[in-house]
């Protein structure tokens, strides 16, 4: 517990917590105090002016990022016939129909993204219990629930990226690794505050973007002049 406690104050070290940084620095900042031995997992959250619970202040969507997210993305596909051909051939890791039910039913989820051709949905609305509380669930707001396969696959394994605002008004995703330039990682951010800002929904009042932050998977958080990073 001590060397890691050594750790994490070594990671902070340099990092003022009341500060405000400019996101081209807090981008340098969170390179380079990545010193885990796998490639971590760069991260951004940002707390929005919304309250979830109301209808008109929900903020999701999908957002194709122009570097990729740096992940292997495991993608199931419920689909019949031609479509779980065209899914197939597109790079799905796992397709099926009832087999596919009855194995997620049985707890076996090993996929990241869940895609659906629409008239597979009857049959996977039996499935909202354990993919909802996931963000599993097909949806076509996110473009998860098409009759383009192979579209919504390559999406998937090319860098879209999936965000939905959580009860405290809080988004977070992944948007990259640290051994990407810092070049492409601003872009990527860049890519997903501007989704994120698109997504305003009609009941936000006052300040929509309140802070920002990053980090790596196992590094400090670096806060974030909001301005800087839309």
């Amino acid at each position: 517990m001590a060397k890691i406690a050594k750790k994490v104050a070594a990671g902070r070290e340099g990092i003022d917590r009341n500060k405000l940084y400019k996101l081209e620095e807090a981008v340098k900042l969170v390179k380079s105090k990545a010193s885990a031995k796998f490639d971590e997992t760069i991260e951004i959250a940002m707390n929005l002016g919304v309250d979830p619970r109301h209808a008109d202040q929900m903020v999701r969507g999908v957002v194709n990022l122009p570097n990729g997210t740096g992940k292997t993305v495991r993608v199931a596909v419920f689909a019949r016939g031609a479509k779980a051909d065209e899914a197939k051939a597109a790079g799905a890791d796992i397709v099926g129909a009832e087999d596919l039910l009855e194995t997620i039913q049985g707890g076996k989820i090993e996929f990241d993204r869940c895609i659906a051709t629409p008239d597979m949905m009857p049959l996977v609305g039996r499935l909202g219990k354990i993919l909802g509380p996931r963000n599993l669930m097909p949806n076509p707001k996110v473009g998860t629930v098409t009759m383009d396969v192979k579209g919504a696959v390559g999406a998937a394994k090319g860098g879209a990226v999936e965000y939905r605002v959580e009860k405290a008004g809080i988004i977070h995703a992944g948007i990259g690794k640290v051994s990407f330039s810092e070049e492409a990682l601003l872009q990527n951010i860049k890519a997903f505050t501007d989704a994120v800002q698109k997504s305003k929904p009609a009941g936000a009042k006052g300040t929509y973007v309140k802070k920002v932050a990053v980090s790596s998977t196992m590094g400090p958080g670096v806060h974030v002049e909001p301005a800087s990073a839309l």
